[in-house]
């Protein structure tokens, strides 16, 4: 900066206001206890599942990100980006904040591909970045988790994805019956796009929009889309696919088939699109799938064949995921919310040719953490549990601080949190502070306990209890005075009961 406003001239009146800038969040202890309690929970699955834990730097060049390519007009379409320096007289490169976790795996693999076991499973977690407007839920920086397999051309690839995406998510805190992985299959799009006579890429397309729109519109709605069009209730008119009769029919039998198990819309699905040779194909891909699953104990009601799935179409080249989460979600006024989408993959297999010119098969699951935190929060149920403050030492008198902090060296030495209160205020301040941090108890030592060798504990837990109504159980009263003074020696046996009780 050059003007008198700079951030380094302390004689100015300038004040910044202090705010934080559009699609970044901040994040305190709850957020923070909740994600690692996830990303601990599901990188033990991953593991488990064989896969090698992998970072990449969060930039990297812009043309090989592939998804955003800036071109020379406008270098941050899509990304964060600068130019680097320039480097032995030649202009520096253009690089930008990574805004997924596969693009640098694509990178990688092309770039280590001939020391790299293969298949390379690897998963990977951290925080991406996209230049987008943000709006409700939707920030400009957030943390995804992926896993993914390169080098794989087998279904039974896909089918561990899979499986291991659903034990991810019951390990993250999300029980049985609680999300679903819908499965389905790019070539069985591409055959029943083939079966309706759908003629141009204009009409393919505009026919699989129409059957992402099933959950949201209905078959009606679907039907009206994959005909003449639809006018919705705000007036406005959506041009269809332009299909026929026949042609219609064909394609809502096909987004029908899903009823009942996986075996079962298999054979739904075959009688539909059967004797198309890329349809055949994609139901030989998801048989095989299924026989995984039926194997790694994934039943139908974890993970089943939906053949209304369609995502990324210029992206995904065979089976296709999707987790749909099911627990009913509400927000802190209580308003029902819908999350629908929490994670998703498939198998792409032309990412890494971008960089090598050779087809790499390649197939993984990615989830945002911060939504899936968001998600189990608005169903009741804290990630990781409840973020505890630490044990208080309230402090009286200067003279007192090494007795102070023998006492918090002493609990810190048996593995319990805790501190020194390091402000000015005097005992009310501090019982607040300690309050507010969440403590489960403060410790006092006044000039008397310390003659005498003892402490003064506080459970302010059983304080919370008793606020709450937790008063006609004598038991518990008796097992957890609200104040106790006792040796010295017995402090850290006492403040254990406090927090394991």
């Amino acid at each position: 900066m050059t003007d008198d406003t700079s951030a380094n001239d302390t004689t100015s009146d300038f004040r910044p206001e202090a705010r934080a800038p559009r699609g970044f969040a901040d994040k305190r202890a709850r957020d923070l206890r909740a994600e690692r309690a996830i990303l601990e929970a599901v990188s033990a699955v991953y593991e488990r599942y064989g896969f090698e834990a992998l970072d990449t730097g969060a930039f990297e060049y812009a043309d090989a990100l592939g998804k955003f390519l800036p071109d020379s007009d406008r270098p941050n379409e899509g990304v964060f980006a600068l130019q680097d320096d320039a480097d032995q007289g030649k202009e520096g490169q253009w690089m930008a904040l990574r805004y997924d976790l596969t693009a640098p795996l694509a990178r990688f693999a092309a770039q280590n591909w001939e020391t790299l076991p293969k298949p390379f499973r690897r998963y990977a977690f951290g925080p991406v970045w996209r230049n987008e407007k943000p709006g409700p839920g939707r920030f400009r920086q957030f943390i995804q988790c992926d896993a993914d397999t390169v080098g794989s051309a087998r279904p039974e690839a896909d089918a561990e994805i899979i499986a291991m995406a659903v034990e991810g998510l019951e390990a993250a805190g999300l029980p049985r019956g609680a999300a679903v992985l819908k499965i389905n299959n790019r070539k069985l799009l591409n055959g029943l796009l083939t079966s309706a006579g759908a003629e141009n890429a204009g009409q393919k397309l505009a026919v699989l929009r129409a059957v992402d729109k099933l959950d949201r519109l209905g078959v009606d709605g679907v039907r009206l889309l994959l005909g003449e069009g639809r006018l919705d209730e705000s007036g406005d008119f959506t041009k269809g696919a332009g299909l026929k009769g026949k042609a219609i029919d064909s394609v809502l039998d096909f987004v029908s088939a899903g009823a009942g198990g996986r075996a079962a819309t298999l054979d739904n699905i075959a009688k539909v699109i059967g004797g198309s040779a890329e349809g055949d194909e994609g139901l030989l891909e998801l048989s095989r799938i299924d026989a995984a699953l039926t194997s790694l104990g994934i039943a139908d009601d974890q993970a089943f064949i939906d053949p209304s799935i369609v995502r990324g179409l210029e992206y995904y080249t065979g089976a296709v995921f999707e987790a749909e989460l099911l627990l009913s979600t509400t927000d802190e006024k209580g308003n029902k919310v819908s999350f629908g989408s929490i994670g998703g993959g498939g198998r792409y297999d032309d990412l890494v040719a971008r960089f090598t010119g050779t087809a790499t098969p390649a197939t993984g699951f990615s989830f945002g953490v911060t939504r899936l935190a968001a998600a189990l929060r608005a169903a009741g149920r804290e990630p990781g549990g409840v973020a505890r403050g630490p044990v208080v030492v309230i402090t009286f008198d200067q003279a007192h601080m090494p007795e102070y902090f023998s006492v918090v060296g002493q609990l810190r030495a048996a593995g319990i949190p805790a501190e020194v209160y390091l402000g000015t205020s005097g005992m009310k301040p501090q019982m607040k502070y300690a309050d507010r941090r969440n403590a489960p108890a403060v410790v006092m030592l006044g000039g008397d306990e310390i003659a005498a060798g003892t402490v003064t504990i506080k459970d302010l837990d059983a304080g919370r209890m008793a606020a709450e109504g937790v008063t006609d159980n004598a038991a518990w009263k008796a097992e957890r005075p609200g104040q106790q003074t006792i040796p010295r020696d017995q402090l850290v046996a006492a403040v254990q009961k406090i927090i394991g009780g």
